[in-house]
């Protein structure tokens, strides 16, 4: 099983990246790869700019990525309760190539975030609107103070009930 991972955030400290590194890695025997989101900047999308620029590269060889892979995990950043500008522009770019981006992938929706929170507002949205662009749900998990539950120099979570909790969400993307 070929599992695409990435964050949400164009962060080159994202905690989500670190989340989803260290998920990502919860799937021993599974091919992975963990995507940056700097990697895939795009102008800001409009109708103008498509008509423009037509369907830009970088977004191709992003929904490319998400054809290619049979299951994906993300972990969404929260700016100000919603989605971070990188990845609604990504995503924007990308719906315009298949409004079904999610392509009936099995996800798995992570969220956190320095507070207690958890980045839960963004994550619910995202969570609602999966299916809507056929992503198969299998899981979704909101990491309240990263700092407090995550060990940034092993990589890994440190709370056993998190860890635990992740690690049954994560199982979920093998059924």
């Amino acid at each position: 099983m070929k599992v695409l991972a990435f964050a949400a955030s164009n962060s080159q400290k994202s905690i989500n990246k670190q989340l989803v590194t260290y998920a990502a890695s919860l799937l021993n025997s599974t091919e992975t790869e963990v995507l940056d989101l700097n990697d895939y900047e795009l102008p800001l999308y409009s109708v103008d700019k498509e008509a423009e620029l037509g369907s830009p590269q970088l977004a191709q060889d992003f929904f490319a990525k998400i054809t290619a892979c049979d299951a994906l995990i993300i972990s969404f950043a929260e700016h100000n309760g919603s989605y971070t500008a990188a990845y609604k522009n990504l995503f924007d770019w990308c719906s315009r190539i298949d409004q079904k981006i999610y392509q009936h992938k099995p996800v798995v929706l992570l969220a956190t975030s320095p507070g207690p929170g958890g980045a839960a507002n963004v994550l619910a949205m995202a969570v609602k609107s999966a299916p809507f662009f056929n992503g198969e749900l299998k899981g979704s998990l909101s990491i309240p103070s990263f700092y407090q539950n995550f060990d940034a120099e092993a990589g890994e979570i440190n709370n056993e009930e998190i860890k635990q909790q992740l690690t049954a969400v994560i199982a979920e993307l093998s059924d």
